[in-house]
């Protein structure tokens, strides 16, 4: 299986309900390093995996919809853990949508999966992996 990966980041705030958060019960704000990670199983005509700068202006886009926003405030996200796990899932999923409707290119219809990965910090990250 052939890969690669961009990078880019977010910054958002948001609160969480639940005594299993303690004090990220409160507004806070976080600032992730999100790696997107697009897989197949053999390179395109191009001998690519995928256009690496299609999938950097995707993935910034897709972070674009969230930067700088509290989630709290998103109706999108109304009644949801905003999660690092949850986010993780719901960019893949941005990005999945970008792929089948051709923001990546012709070539890209032949991604067997993504992986996406937030991390928040030096010691904690969290990813989502989807078929394609």
């Amino acid at each position: 299986m052939f890969s690669i990966t961009v990078r880019d980041h977010v910054m958002v705030a948001h609160s969480f309900r639940g005594e299993v958060f303690g004090p990220a019960q409160r507004l806070h704000g976080a600032t992730f390093v999100v790696d997107a990670t697009f897989r197949r199983a053999a390179l395109d005509a191009d001998n690519i995996v995928v256009d690496i700068g299609l999938a950097t202006r995707e993935l910034g886009a897709v972070l674009a919809e969230v930067n700088y926003r509290n989630l709290d405030d998103e109706p999108e996200f109304a009644g949801v853990n905003t999660s690092t796990e949850f986010l993780a899932q719901v960019v893949a999923d941005r990005l999945a949508a970008r792929v089948h409707a051709g923001a990546l290119g012709e070539g890209a219809r032949g991604l067997a999966g993504i992986t996406v990965t937030l991390t928040e910090s030096h010691v904690a990250w969290a990813s989502y992996e989807r078929a394609l």
